[in-house]
């Protein structure tokens, strides 16, 4: 009798490489690794089934460091490569690693028709709000007047919000989570996992060369009570170091609620509703007016793209057969070129 043994448990260290990791000592980057390598035996998959996709950039260095397959591609087509995959191979774990100028300025095309398909994929956005490898150049997500060496006088552009455009885009799963909290970062790793269609992380990521501390108010010990509410399904939003504020959404206005109403009028967090008017309204909330969101924002079912493609070919098959590639090509209309 042949009995199988149960398949081996592994841990985080199976999915390290022996590659050297090479970003700046410091850099958030480091942070999110050890939670994306911590987060891969949770899920029970063998590392044959898993697959990260990157562009360019210094978070898409990111395949090198992973014990599992991986396409370093080309600087903004990442989520056309990822979606390839996806389509061919709709058994993987996909999972797609961009930073804030990969995907949002020469990919932002890209990434908008991924999120629109609902592709069964996880796309992890980097985001430090500068261009870190190429030395310090402002990026899609830079506040307005920051000093870079692109803008010696401060930038003129309105920043992208990365969540408002996911969602916008119809994103089924939207979140944000920041580098120097382990916990959040996997939880919501495991929960874009297991959510059926495009799965959307932003990742608040400190880069220490040429940004750094850009994003401490709401991620340091010392501030991120007062500046960051951290979101929980069926829970009223409070935040403040006492939980003593809260948030109230009254259609597309947010205000902070004083802390006599806090517990009475707070808007509870629903990230299930089908209207994406919600969770849009969430992503727009930043500093210094408001506290800015952290966790689950959206997080809703539609059909996933790779089913419905392959329910379709599927249907084409039963009515026609499966065709001939060759007689294809030599049906019709044919030209032969001779010198």
């Amino acid at each position: 009798m042949n009995v199988q043994s149960p398949p081996e448990k592994l841990t985080a260290r199976d999915f390290a490489t022996d590659q050297e990791v090479r970003w700046c000592p410091g850099c958030g980057d480091y942070a999110i690794l050890s939670a994306i390598q911590k987060t891969m035996p949770e899920l029970g998959l063998p590392k044959e089934d898993i697959v990260f996709v990157s562009g360019i950039g210094c978070s898409s260095r990111f395949p090198y460091y992973m014990n599992t397959y991986g396409f370093h591609t080309i600087h903004g087509r990442a989520p056309a490569v990822a979606s390839g995959l996806k389509l061919m191979r709709p058994e993987l774990s996909v999972w797609m690693i961009t930073g804030d100028g990969d995907a949002l300025s020469i990919g932002g095309n890209h990434l908008i028709h991924i999120l629109r398909r609902n592709l069964d994929i996880n796309i992890l956005l980097f985001n430090n709000q500068i261009y870190g490898l190429t030395k310090g150049q402002y990026s899609p997500t830079s506040k307005e007047g920051t000093v870079a060496k692109s803008t010696p006088e401060g930038s003129l552009d309105h920043p992208f919000s990365a969540l408002s455009l996911a969602i916008g885009a119809g994103a089924t799963f939207a979140a944000r989570v920041h580098d120097k909290d382990m916990k959040m970062m996997t939880d919501v790793f495991k929960a874009a996992y297991e959510h059926k269609g495009t799965s959307f992380i932003e990742i608040y990521q400190n880069c220490v060369i040429f940004n750094d501390g850009v994003f401490d108010e709401s991620v340091s010990k010392d501030t991120r009570d007062e500046h960051t509410v951290y979101l929980q399904d069926r829970q009223p939003m409070l935040f403040g170091k006492e939980k003593d504020k809260g948030l109230l959404l009254e259609g597309y206005q947010a205000r902070v609620v004083p802390a006599e109403d806090a517990t009475d009028a707070v808007t509870i967090h629903d990230a299930t509703r089908e209207d994406p008017s919600f969770a849009f309204a969430l992503a727009q909330l930043d500093r210094p007016h408001f506290p800015v969101p952290m966790g689950i924002l959206r997080q809703v079912e539609r059909p996933v793209y790779e089913e419905l493609v392959q329910h379709q070919v599927d249907s084409v098959v039963q009515k026609k057969g499966k065709g001939d590639l060759e007689a294809l090509i030599h049906s019709g209309d044919t030209w032969m070129i001779e010198n």
